[in-house]
């Protein structure tokens, strides 16, 4: 069986090499998959494609795939991959789940802390030699409310850390409920919370849930940390509101439209190829970069080693599942039948 793998980092490459099963012919390709990535005949040949969230698998990609049986993402989330097409095309489509339940909570508040106690403030400082308190007066977390949008198993993990910090929580999630953690409305959540936390995947449902009508219901300076996908967020409104100081902190590790930010493993794209809505978008983030009280990490938030074994060993998990699969095998970590 012949597999293809895409946004390949070089940490990846001796894992996958030794433990890929036998029966796999494979191709490693650093860059992601998407519309403007030049097919050969041979990758087009691929019976199964491993994919991270930098790829775009949209139905005009699909196309590509005659062959194709399985798709394995090397995230949970897989709203970059055109279900539909899948469903209608006999794909199988596989996932690694909670692979980074701790880890994505953890940065959640690494990444709050940083921001709204301007540590990187302070440290240009020191390294500078240039210290003034003034610029450094921060805001605590104790005896706050931090309210957790999406309490999925990465935001109940925040919704615990929390508890450490002797926060009040509140969590908001349409698809989950117990008796543990109070949930309530979001309109409630948004009006009483003084952090918010953004842990839920996209859907169709929740894309800009933060606009300029719910930031009206939040409370007066409130705080906002997204680890989860840029897409929830309305960035203009976002920006409006830290323009007017509704929102007092940001701290962001996902933005919209982030395919355009460059890495050392992948080629920018030209702006040829970008649509015309991600350069409206792209100019915002880059505002939003120069506001003093905004953090933003390039969706580096599962980036540990130990989250990396995990998907790692789930993908092999996952290539194992494939060989000699069947719909009624009970293969783990399917994400469409």
């Amino acid at each position: 069986m012949k597999a293809v793998f895409f946004d390949v980092q070089s940490y990846e490459e001796n894992y996958l090499h030794n433990n890929i099963p036998k029966d796999y012919s494979y191709i490693f390709i650093k860059e992601p998959l998407n519309s403007h990535f030049a097919l050969s005949e041979e990758i087009k040949g691929a019976e199964v494609l491993s994919v991270f969230i930098s790829s775009d698998l949209n139905e005009n990609v699909l196309k590509n795939f005659p062959k194709l049986k399985y798709i394995l993402t090397r995230s949970v989330g897989f709203s970059h991959i055109c279900l539909e097409y899948c469903k209608k095309n006999n794909i199988y489509v596989f996932n690694t789940p909670h692979y980074g339940d701790n880890t994505v909570a953890e940065y959640t508040f690494g990444a709050l802390l940083y921001t709204i106690r301007h540590l990187g403030r302070a440290i240009e400082d020191v390294k500078e030699d240039k210290i003034n308190m003034n610029r450094y007066i921060g805001t605590e977390l104790f005896s706050k409310t931090l309210g957790v949008i999406g309490a999925g198993s990465i935001g109940k993990n925040v919704l615990d850390i929390a508890q450490g910090f002797k926060m009040k929580t509140l969590a908001y999630d349409p698809y989950s409920s117990d008796n543990y953690y109070t949930y309530t409305t979001l309109d409630n959540l948004l009006a009483s919370s003084d952090v918010i936390s953004i842990n839920s995947p996209l859907t169709k449902d929740n894309h800009h849930l933060i606009n300029k009508e719910n930031i009206a219901k939040m409370k007066q300076g409130a705080i906002i940390v997204n680890a989860a996908r840029g897409e929830i967020i309305d960035t203009e409104a976002l920006y409006e509101a830290l323009l007017e100081e509704k929102i007092s902190y940001v701290a962001l590790d996902v933005m919209e439209c982030e395919e355009i930010l460059c890495s050392e493993n992948k080629k920018c794209q030209g702006l040829e190829n970008l649509k015309e809505i991600c350069l409206e978008k792209y100019y915002l983030n880059q505002k939003l970069l120069k506001l003093p009280n905004v953090t933003i990490t390039p969706h580096m938030a599962y980036n540990t080693k130990e989250a990396i074994g995990r998907i790692l060993a789930m993908t092999i998990e996952n290539l194992i599942s494939c060989l000699n699969f069947s719909p009624d095998s009970g293969a783990k970590n399917l994400v469409l039948l």
